[in-house]
């Protein structure tokens, strides 16, 4: 990317399933290490006039990267950052349902129900509660496809920014969780089981969250 810039290609069985770069200077002075969730948009010109309507704050973009695709950085309306990709050459992850591949993210918001109106409004996303889960946690779904959730905002530590948490499948939480200490990272959940699923928050060495669970499926 420049003279002391990288990016880099995470692989898992010959599929990409995730990506690191260099933060700049701007980014840097913006936040701390962190994961990026990108949703995939036909437009992302167009996602960028139509999210500024909903009320969200345009962080950077949008822009081409190079041939792969056009992307551009938003922030919705109660702060939580994320990203749109307008696939061209690189459609983004190709890997998925395996140990180690992105699964889930939670959206962590002071007002669910303002991040639910822009949500839906934006993605076309449907965003409500669900039998199967506790009653005041909201599972998103996009056409008929249950990707992640927004939890009660009473439950969320309020000096936390409002954020996308990112999951990843993992078949052993508990020997991750440790293996994450032993390699310098950070453990901020414990190995935690809820409704037949075991999960923890964690951070790597740098400072950057993300969470492993372990689905109820795979007890």
């Amino acid at each position: 990317m420049g003279p002391n810039d990288f990016y880099t290609m995470f692989k898992l069985n010959g599929g990409d399933a995730a990506a690191a770069y260099t933060m700049r200077e701007a980014e840097r002075a913006m936040a701390p290490p962190h994961w990026n969730l990108y949703i995939a948009v036909q437009s992302a010109d167009g996602a960028v006039k139509l999210a500024g309507e909903l009320g969200a704050k345009l962080l950077a973009g949008p822009f081409d990267v190079m041939t792969f695709g056009r992307m551009a950085v938003l922030q919705d309306p109660t702060g939580a950052a994320f990203c749109i990709w307008q696939p061209k050459d690189h459609t983004g992850t190709t890997v998925a349902g395996e140990t180690g591949t992105l699964c889930w993210a939670d959206l962590s918001t002071p007002d669910p129900d303002r991040a639910k109106a822009f949500y839906e409004g934006l993605f076309g996303w449907k965003i409500g509660p669900a039998e199967s889960f506790p009653p005041d946690y909201q599972l998103i779904q996009s056409d008929a496809e249950t990707i992640g959730g927004v939890p009660p905002a009473a439950f969320r530590n309020p000096q936390t920014p409002p954020h996308w948490m990112l999951f990843f499948l993992a078949g052993d939480v508990d020997g991750l969780a440790a293996k994450t200490k032993a390699l310098g990272g950070a453990e901020y959940l414990p190995p935690t089981s809820m409704g037949g699923a075991r999960f923890s928050v964690l951070a790597d060495p740098q400072g950057a969250a993300f969470s492993v669970i372990r689905p109820p499926s795979q007890d």
